[in-house]
C-alpha cells in the first residue's frame, strides 16, 4: 500500500491509533459547522500534505528525533511500505510500551533495515577518491602545459630571430604565437579546475563534519562514535592498551520534559553534554548516542580508572542545582546513570557494548545516579 492507494485513506483510523489519538466519534463530525467553500485542491497535493502531516505526527507523538532514519521509518510505516515493522509498532503501542529510537533500530535490524551510515560512508569515500584523482590529473596537466608553454615560447623567440629569412618562418612564427596563446588559456582553465576541485574537497570535508555532529548538543553523534570505536580499537590493540566503553543516560528525563517542557529538556541535554565533554580528549571520546543517552570511549584506562573518571563527573553533576532560566523554576538535581564495560573482556566489541547497556539498565533499576561495571564474559563481576 502507498499513499496513492484508495486503501490509504481507509486506514487512517489505524494510523491515528499508532499516534495515540483514538478515533473521532461520528456524532462530533456531524456537529462541526460547515466551512466556507474552498477551491478544490489537487488530489496529489492533498495526499502529499496529508502524508507530511502524518509523518510529523508520528515523530512528535513518540518523541523521536528528526533524522533521515526516523523520517524513513515514519514514511514506510505510514504508507505501508514496511508492513512488518508497522505491525511490530502497532503491537508495541497496544501494550503501551514506548517507541524509542533504540527500539526502532533493534526492530529495524530484525526487518532488515539499515540506518544508511554504511552507504553514506561508501558514497563519500568514492566521491573523495574521484576528487583526488581529478585534482591530481588537473595538477599534472597544468604542470605539463606550463612546461610546454615555456618550450614553445623559446621556439617562438627563435623563429622571430630568423623570421627575416623568409615568409615560411614568418608564418610559422604566427602559428606558434597562436598556439602559445591557446596553451596559456588551457593552463588558466586547468588552474581554475584545480581550485574548484579544492573547493569541492573542502565542501565535502565540511559535509562529513556536519554528518558526524549532533547539532543540539555539539557532541559527535552515534555515526561518529561508531567510526571512533573502529579507530580506537585498532590503536588499543596495536599499543597493547586497555579500552573501555560506557553508556550514560539522564535520570528521569521524561519527567523533566513533562514538567518543564521539551525546550527546557533540550537545555538540560546541553548541560549534561557540556559536562561530559570536559573529559573528552584524544584518548576519550564522548558522543550523543540518541535521545537522552550518551556514550564514552576510554583508551588507555582500565575498567577501574575509567570508572573513577566517570564517577567523579557523576558526583559533580549530581551536586549542581540547575534552574530553568526561562521561568526561574528549579530543575533541582539532574543526575545520570551509567554502565561501563571492558571491551577486551569480550569476544566482539558489540558484546561489550551490549554488556555496558545492560549494566546501565541495572544502574537504573538499583536506584539511578550510579555507575555499574558490567560482568565479564566469564560471568564474573568486574573489580
Amino acid at each position: 500500500m502507498t499513499a496513492h492507494d484508495p486503501q490509504f485513506a481507509r486506514e487512517q483510523r489505524g494510523i491515528r491509533r499508532w499516534f495515540g489519538f483514538g478515533s473521532a466519534p461520528a456524532e462530533a463530525e456531524n456537529t462541526v459547522p460547515e466551512a466556507p467553500a474552498q477551491p478544490e485542491m489537487d488530489p496529489r497535493e492533498r495526499r502529499k500534505r496529508q502524508l507530511l502531516s502524518d509523518v510529523s505526527s508520528f515523530l512528535v507523538t513518540h518523541r523521536l528525533e528528526v533524522n533521515p532514519y526516523t523520517l524513513a521509518i515514519a514514511h514506510d510505516v505510514i504508507t505501508g511500505a514496511d508492513q512488518r515493522l508497522a505491525q511490530m509498532i502497532e503491537t508495541r503501542v497496544a501494550t503501551r510500551a514506548p517507541i524509542t529510537l533504540s527500539w526502532l533500530e533493534e526492530a529495524g535490524r530484525k526487518t532488515g533495515r539499515q540506518d544508511g551510515s554504511a552507504a553514506l560512508n561508501a558514497m563519500m569515500e568514492k566521491l573523495e577518491a574521484s576528487l583526488d584523482e581529478f585534482g591530481e590529473t588537473a595538477r599534472t596537466a597544468r604542470s605539463a602545459t606550463t612546461e610546454y608553454n615555456s618550450a614553445l615560447e623559446a621556439h617562438v623567440d627563435e623563429l622571430k630571430q630568423v623570421g627575416k629569412a623568409g615568409v615560411v618562418f614568418t608564418e610559422l612564427a604566427s602559428i606558434a604565437k597562436v598556439m602559445l596563446e591557446r596553451t596559456r588559456q588551457i593552463e588558466q582553465e586547468m588552474s581554475r579546475s584545480e581550485m574548484q576541485t579544492m573547493a569541492l574537497q573542502h565542501s565535502l570535508d565540511e559535509a562529513r563534519r556536519n554528518a558526524d555532529l549532533d547539532h543540539l548538543t555539539g557532541l559527535p553523534n552515534r555515526r561518529a562514535f561508531e567510526a571512533s570505536l573502529i579507530k580506537e580499537l585498532a590503536k588499543a590493540q596495536q599499543n597493547g592498551e586497555p579500552l573501555c566503553v560506557a553508556f550514560c543516560d539522564i535520570d528521569n528525563f521524561k519527567r523533566i520534559n513533562d514538567t518543564h517542557g521539551h525546550e527546557a529538556g533540550d537545555r538540560v541535554l546541553k548541560v549534561v553534554a557540556q559536562s561530559l565533554a570536559k573529559i573528552s580528549n584524544d584518548r576519550c571520546h564522548v558522543a550523543r548516542h540518541g535521545g537522552e543517552e550518551f556514550v564514552a570511549l576510554f583508551r588507555g584506562k582500565d575498567l577501574a580508572d575509567a570508572y573513577k573518571t566517570l564517577d567523579s563527573l557523576r558526583e559533580t553533576m549530581a551536586a549542581r542545582r540547575l534552574v530553568n532560566r526561562a521561568n526561574d523554576v528549579p530543575f533541582g538535581s539532574v543526575t545520570f546513570s551509567a554502565g561501563i564495560a571492558d571491551i577486551f573482556q569480550y569476544e566482539e566489541p558489540s558484546e561489550a557494548l551490549k554488556a555496558a547497556d545492560e549494566a546501565l539498565y541495572v544502574a537504573k533499576s538499583e536506584g539511578r545516579n550510579r555507575i555499574i561495571m558490567a560482568a565479564t564474559k566469564l560471568g564474573q563481576k568486574a573489580a
